[in-house]
């Protein structure tokens, strides 16, 4: 039998042990064993889920409503209610694509949609870097796949020219904004090598850029004003916009594909209906947060500035490293600015490289340039 304690006291040692916190959340404010510090750490990039005036206009049309607070049930049972449509087809209208689609979290998306879509026949060409729910979704498909330099589409280049015509169908995957890094693909050039090679799709992960990039908040495909030309765009609601849950956006005839094949899809109980129309709420408000848009841009650019030479300047978005390199000072550099005020967590292997242990930094528009020039002066100490 597996000596599961030995393991833990193993990753303790090494400074990889993990525990959940014991945290109670009052706006951008955390408190922890009496200490009120500055929330360093949150994916709230736009502060909506603290919104009191928000929060309050939302109930008042909810007891109008009357929706549930479970769906009890699949989407191909009993669960799907028509809210979940409505909220589809206003982000496929808002996107300018065909249809969109609903799941239960972004973990869920990656991990049924490569599964769904490909087979031996396909090839799957990820980014190193992407998120661990889209590693695992290629690993659930059992599809052929190759792992192309970080953000290095001249490597990507070389595969598809050698791999290419030996399959069926070709998947490039990866994230707009990369979640440890902070730093933004470039999804033109993505969208021009996909268009270079027939029978290639091109899959991109928003998860960190939906609500914060982009005039209407659409993300680094509308910055980048390339929404139409990727197959399949995936985004979370769990982030900026402040809800739970995630989306597709793609085909019509994709969409009912997935209906019919996608396992976390049929064979998950649906998020209430309660839930969706909160996110509906937020997101028809999406265009009108350019104010809490450009607030985070100030104060993200202020500190990748103040931190180039130690992560900063790898970072291009709101979520920005500070490299530390070895476990034991990471969490000691942590805790040192925990005590300060601050509250900034340690990522250690094997969430990041061997070497490269890191303070990330995951800022958000609540957070003002007073608190972030407070923050780098600490670090300076």
């Amino acid at each position: 039998m597996k000596d599961y304690n030995n393991i833990l006291e193993k990753l303790k040692a090494s400074g990889n042990l993990r525990s959940l916190p014991d945290v109670v959340h009052r706006g951008k404010w955390i408190e922890k064993e009496g200490q009120t510090m500055l929330n360093l750490s949150s994916n709230d990039y736009l502060g909506l889920s603290s919104r009191q005036d928000l929060r309050n206009e939302f109930i008042g049309q909810l007891q109008e409503n009357d929706l549930p607070l479970s769906s009890s049930s699949s989407r191909l049972l009993t669960g799907n209610f028509p809210v979940y449509s409505e909220l589809e087809e206003l982000m496929a209208g808002r996107f300018g694509r065909e249809a969109a689609l609903l799941f239960n979290s972004g973990y869920h998306a990656n991990t049924g949609i490569l599964p769904a879509l490909t087979d031996k026949q396909s090839l799957i060409l990820a980014d190193k870097l992407v998120h661990a729910s889209i590693i695992d979704g290629i690993l659930l498909s059992g599809t052929p796949y190759q792992r192309y330099r970080h953000n290095d589409n001249g490597h990507l280049e070389q595969l598809l020219a050698k791999y290419a015509h030996e399959y069926e169908q070709v998947f490039i995957v990866t994230e707009s904004i990369f979640s440890m890094d902070g730093d933004v693909a470039d999804l033109r050039r993505l969208v021009s090598l996909k268009k270079s090679y027939p029978n290639t799709w091109l899959y991109v992960d928003e998860a960190h850029a939906i609500g914060v990039r982009g005039k209407n908040g659409l993300g680094i495909a509308e910055e980048q004003d390339c929404i139409r030309d990727i197959d399949l765009l995936v985004g979370t609601f769990g982030k900026a916009l402040g809800s739970m849950g995630a989306y597709l956006l793609c085909s019509r005839t994709v969409r009912e594909y997935l209906v019919n094949t996608m396992r976390p899809l049929i064979f998950s109980t649906a998020l209430p209906p309660a839930q969706i129309a909160w996110t509906k709420f937020l997101f028809e408000k999406l265009p009108g947060f350019t104010d809490e848009r450009l607030r985070l841009s100030v104060t993200s650019h202020l500190l990748s500035e103040a931190l180039k030479g130690k992560g900063g300047e790898i970072s291009a978005s709101h979520i920005i490293p500070f490299i530390i390199g070895e476990n034991e000072d990471c969490i000691r550099t942590s805790l040192c600015l925990q005590r300060k005020g601050f509250y900034c967590l340690p990522v250690r292997p094997p969430t990041v490289p061997k070497g490269t242990a890191r303070i990330r930094f995951s800022l958000t528009a609540d957070i003002t340039e007073e608190e972030i020039k407070e923050l780098i002066m600490n670090i300076g100490k």
